[in-house]
């Protein structure tokens, strides 16, 4: 028969060795996740939407290179004028919807307690959209398409710090899958003779895209804790309210001898318009697709937006084909899937464990008027589940989840 001694030896012995599992088990779902996913939980019903969606904002993004390229053609650089249309578009409809809200959520209560906070979200938009187009006048084509990828990780890091939100091994090996098929599209731009752009002062014009790709950084990080937490309509009217008085000012500034100077007709009245609901179709529905997912993954899709538009070209301004554009595509939308197959990780803002980390990508907002809303089912099974989450090898997601609602 055991002591009291002897038995007390085993259980903290037990003890211990569930303690060191319990942190191995930790260490090892954070470089490998569950080791047992199949097929059928790998190709959701969510994931699949999520691909499909992430490549219908490309193929907005598309829908205004190609109306730039025509307008470039016709002899008219105006972006600031095209940002103030598109802004405009949002003031119309995304501010005058908050004009009517009451309450807490009213424009007048959210202009008098965070006014300063979207000046600065919308200063940071506006600049970014401004000094990507001001970098085709200084460099290559090649250095913008390279270049603008320093997005990915400049964001990785201030969702890291900001939004806590934290990778797994998975994650980095499929952002570098994305940056290799962005290589194969550079390649077969080369090989195309496709190097366009100026060679003026390409030093300036690549420290114009880095800071262009740091501020859309900002700018998106800022978005998603934004639609996650508040309202999506409130992020764009305040956004439309702004960047309207920004890019007003701006293109009064810089741009109004070439306004006065364009040659109106039917032909670039239409191609403004086209531009214009493009880019208003792109901000009204980026902010659903990083709801559903997360900036970083929304940005990883949009790499495939040069290969929309070069698939254009090749129609519209006989662009020579490469078959390296279809192995970018591949290789680019392959990384994607990559990206969220497994779901990232951010502490739940509200709920009944701080320390709980719960899933963005297969996450579930109620999203009221107010503001995102937890529904945590079984409170109680729910605490047991975040205490033991790192010992069970199989995912605590009977009770540890959030639910979209319109």
């Amino acid at each position: 028969m055991s002591t009291g001694k002897e038995m007390a030896g085993e259980t903290g012995g037990a003890a211990h060795y569930h303690e060191w599992y319990g942190a191995a088990s930790c260490w090892d779902s954070f470089f490998c996740e569950q080791q047992n996913l199949k097929l059928k939980n790998i190709f959701t019903w969510h994931l699949l939407k999520t691909v499909a969606l992430g490549q219908v904002l490309s193929m907005l993004i598309c829908g205004t290179a190609v109306t730039s390229q025509y307008l470039a053609e016709a002899q008219v650089e105006t972006p600031m004028l095209q940002s103030f249309l598109n802004y405009t578009l949002l003031l119309l409809t995304y501010t005058l919807a908050l004009a009517f809200r009451k309450g807490d959520g009213s424009i007048f209560q959210i202009l008098k307690s965070k006014w300063w906070k979207y000046l600065l979200m919308a200063l940071t938009d506006v600049e970014a959209n401004y000094t990507v187009v001001k970098a085709y006048q200084f460099t290559t084509l090649t250095s913008i398409q390279l270049l603008d990828c320093f997005v990915i990780p400049v964001l990785m890091v201030l969702s890291w710090f900001f939004l806590k939100t934290r990778y797994k091994l998975l994650h980095f090996v499929a952002v570098v899958v994305c940056l290799l098929g962005v290589g194969a599209m550079v390649g077969a731009d080369l090989l195309a003779g496709r190097d366009q752009g100026s060679h003026i002062n390409v030093l300036l014009g690549d420290g114009l895209v880095l800071i262009s790709a740091a501020l859309y950084a900002v700018s998106n990080v800022c978005q998603e804790y934004t639609v996650k937490n508040l309202s999506r309509v409130e992020f764009l009217g305040m956004i439309g309210l702004f960047g309207t008085l920004i890019s007003g000012v701006q293109m009064a500034v810089l741009e109004i001898r070439a306004i006065a100077n364009i040659n109106l007709d039917w032909k670039i009245c239409l191609l403004f318009i086209a531009y214009m609901l493009c880019m208003y179709g792109l901000y009204s529905f980026m902010p659903v697709v990083v709801k559903m997912t997360s900036a970083t993954a929304v940005n990883l899709s949009l790499l495939t937006a040069d290969l929309f538009s070069l698939f254009c070209g090749i129609f519209l301004f006989h662009y020579s084909f490469s078959g390296l554009y279809v192995v970018s595509f591949v290789v680019i939308t392959f990384g994607f899937v990559m990206f969220n197959v497994v779901p990232t990780y951010t502490p739940a803002l509200h709920g009944p464990s701080e320390g709980t980390y719960q899933s963005v990508d297969s996450a579930e907002v109620s999203q009221g008027e107010g503001g995102t809303a937890l529904d945590w089912q079984h409170a109680e099974e729910q605490e047991k589940c975040a205490q033991v989450s790192c010992v069970s090898r199989e995912p605590c997601t009977a009770f540890c989840m959030l639910k979209y609602m319109e």
